[in-house]
């Protein structure tokens, strides 16, 4: 079985973020193991939001009133700060997002931390305050709630981890 990881598009340097920068500010040893996953045709790129619909740059947008879990119940939204409503495009790019991972065989998924959509350690919370709470956002839910677990780059060592215990003959070809 060849391991697949699908990766938000913006830790891959693609300059899809609501603010139409990439999300590449991270370490050497982080950005050198992604390079390596990516010559060997490891990693599966996806922006949620842009398979969503929406463009780039996009006004900033938080999920009010829950989190990814309760945006897929229908019991929240996610809005810009102007109070535009975004949760149909954040949900078909989830859908969208899911459906790459089951077309490749996607084991995990390396998420944008804090994002709305992406984030899988904790997302701001609705009030355009730079305050972080509990909750995942509506892909990293998605995801997670179809058996494909998720890591922010903050953890990256645990994918690491993980994959080393879980798929072993991978590890030893593919990580440092």
């Amino acid at each position: 079985m060849s391991v697949k990881i699908l990766i938000s598009a913006c830790l891959m340097g693609q300059p899809v973020r609501y603010d139409g920068r990439a999300n590449d500010d991270k370490t050497d040893n982080f950005r050198h193991q992604l390079q390596r996953w990516q010559e060997a045709g490891i990693l599966i790129p996806v922006c949620p939001e842009v398979a969503g619909g929406l463009p780039t740059p996009r006004p900033a947008a938080e999920i009010y009133q829950g989190d990814g879990e309760a945006v897929l119940q229908g019991k929240a939204r996610i809005i810009s700060r102007d109070t535009e409503d975004f949760t149909r495009e954040f949900i078909d790019g989830a859908q969208q997002a899911l459906a790459s991972a089951r077309r490749h065989g996607a084991v995990a998924a390396l998420l944008a931390a804090r994002s709305p959509s992406c984030g899988s350690d904790g997302i701001y919370n609705g009030e355009f305050n730079a305050t972080l709470r509990k909750g995942m956002g509506v892909t990293a839910a998605l995801l997670s709630g179809h058996s494909i677990p998720c890591f922010s780059p903050e953890k990256f060592p645990d994918l690491l981890q993980w994959l080393r215990q879980q798929h072993p003959t991978f590890a030893r070809q593919f990580i440092d």
